[in-house]
């Protein structure tokens, strides 16, 4: 028995099929690595909602709490659209992320070379981009209360409610810190202080926290200033922290700087287990793309650098980490293309499975 434990829960749409190429880098790292792996499976979203009609079950729910690591898919479809707010698939994705905890959304914005001219900036502005978006993900306008739909003075009213402690704030922050040291030494603090109080207590608890941290340079920006600098200027970041609500938005203007929402990977982290590995779960940022579902046509790379991510954080296998980074980003400067990546005349497209197969072929070439 493995004491490396993943729960693979491929989702609704390109889930199932993005997963299945990630199994086999799975079990390419068994063959070649020795790096075995204890994978059970199981449902979410849409799909736990059809078999058990709910979008996560106790008994899944139970499992994701004592394993090493969670893998996501994607989750959600418009055939789940007119269900009942609380058992919609994203309330299965949602209730994970707050069960177990997972406080710190890392979201890395990396812009592999092959794929500068595919991003809608110029070459010289995305080109060797590599930032993380570090998100407070338990708490905020996603979970606060009150919130609902009420009627007042004949009229509805939506009601969501923004909501953080100190130590909701102080604890994403020291994430954010402890990245900057391992990287380049500088932060920035996003958040909306001139109109929001929730702003302005964020602001004053991450320029406390970063008194224990010296030797990052910490800067403020409001939320909406970040997403123009994001477009004019990507590469001026290294570690960005923000709320749930700004670091959604955020973290997918930036996905795009890189040519395509199937190229990125995101890691939600938790406090320590008792081994010592953070809980944690690991998830492309795309979502379940029901239009080209059972097509052939998804990318599974996000998926598969969500696994690299997991070899890095839940495993302590950095070098390995890079070994499958490095994999894909030689596969893509081979020309491989699936669909999403699409611009150079007469290239024609590779399906899901063939991009894996060539991920794992690259893998081999790298022993």
């Amino acid at each position: 028995m493995s004491d490396r434990s993943l729960l693979i829960l491929p989702g609704d749409g390109i889930g199932p099929e993005v997963m299945a190429e990630v199994r086999k880098v799975i079990a390419w790292y068994g063959d070649k690595r020795g790096l075995d792996f204890d994978v059970s499976e199981d449902l979410v979203g849409g799909a736990a909602y059809d078999a058990h009609g709910t979008p996560l079950t106790d008994a899944t729910m139970d499992k994701a709490q004592e394993v090493d690591a969670v893998l996501l898919g994607a989750v959600g479809g418009p055939q789940y659209d007119d269900l009942d707010f609380g058992v919609k698939p994203e309330r299965g994705l949602l209730r994970l992320r707050k069960e177990m905890d997972l406080f710190a959304n890392l979201r890395p914005a990396q812009c592999f070379d092959a794929l500068a001219d595919f991003s809608s900036l110029k070459r010289d502005v995305v080109a060797g981009l590599d930032i993380v978006i570090v998100r407070e993900l338990t708490s905020g306008i996603y979970f606060g209360e009150p919130r609902g739909i009420i009627t007042e003075n004949n009229e509805r009213v939506g009601i969501n409610t923004q909501r953080y402690t100190e130590s909701e704030i102080e604890r994403v922050a020291r994430a954010a810190f402890d990245l900057a040291m391992k990287r380049g030494k500088k932060l920035c603090s996003m958040e909306k202080a001139n109109v929001m109080e929730s702003g302005i207590l964020w602001r004053e608890v991450v320029t406390e926290v970063g008194k224990d941290y010296p030797d990052v340079a910490l800067s403020h920006m409001y939320a909406d200033a970040g997403a123009m600098q994001l477009c004019r200027w990507p590469k001026q970041f290294d570690v960005i922290v923000t709320d749930n609500l700004f670091g959604d938005l955020l973290s997918d203007a930036a996905a795009m700087l890189t040519g395509s929402l199937g190229m990125l990977p995101s890691a939600s982290l938790g406090l320590p287990m008792a081994n010592g590995r953070p809980k944690a779960m690991y998830e492309p940022v795309h979502g379940s793309a029901p239009d080209i579902a059972g097509q052939g046509k998804a990318n599974p790379i996000a998926c598969v650098l969500s696994f690299a991510m997991a070899l890095r954080y839940s495993f302590d296998e950095g070098a390995e980490a890079d070994r499958l980074e490095q994999a894909v980003n030689q596969v893509l400067a081979d020309g491989l293309r699936t669909a999403d990546l699409l611009g150079e005349e007469g290239v024609e497209p590779v399906s899901t499975i063939q991009m894996g197969d060539a991920i794992v072929a690259a893998l081999d070439a790298s022993l």
